[in-house]
């Protein structure tokens, strides 16, 4: 299940499009749901409070924070991993809209993160287009008719492989 917590609702709006191979909840409804699913991912709003974020923390096996490769984004990932490491909590940056090459923005993020000594996830999410046609049809990006479809699918199921090690 899919708990939506982003103020933007967009997880409940892409499954409201089409057909999602899982359940979306907002909080609400996940909190009513939650015993009957197994996994459960909750999309968090970009920066909780520090009052959230332990909430978050604790209630979690693993936190994955999601960053694009901006120095904007980085600096505000390295201010919760901050707070994070008071909370000794389990998490992993995921690097995601990664510009394709010649740009060297996410191999120098994630050099920087790896030379910081923080947890990061050894694949990433790539900067595609079928992304936005997937939400906008509903449907997992796997199920756009699109040559990169599968390369970014790949991209996710890379990322899930890494979480059940």
């Amino acid at each position: 299940m899919l708990v939506d917590g982003d103020l933007n609702r967009s997880a409940l709006d892409w499954s409201n499009r089409g057909c999602l191979p899982f359940k979306v909840a907002d909080e609400k409804q996940g909190i009513r749901l939650a015993r009957l699913y197994e996994h459960i991912v909750i999309d968090t709003p970009a920066r909780p409070d520090p009052d959230e974020l332990k909430t978050i923390a604790e209630g979690c096996d693993l936190l994955v924070i999601p960053t694009t490769p901006d120095a904007i984004a980085l600096a505000a990932t390295l201010q919760m991993v901050d707070a994070l490491k008071k909370l000794k909590t389990n998490y992993q940056i995921l690097l995601t809209l990664i510009p394709p090459n010649p740009n060297k923005a996410g191999e120098e993020a994630r050099t920087s993160l790896e030379q910081a000594g923080l947890p990061i996830f050894k694949s990433g999410i790539r900067r595609l287009a079928v992304f936005q046609r997937a939400a906008l049809e509903g449907v997992p990006v796997n199920a756009v008719k699109d040559p990169y479809a599968q390369i970014a699918w790949r991209c996710y199921a890379e990322a899930g492989k890494e979480i059940l090690l």
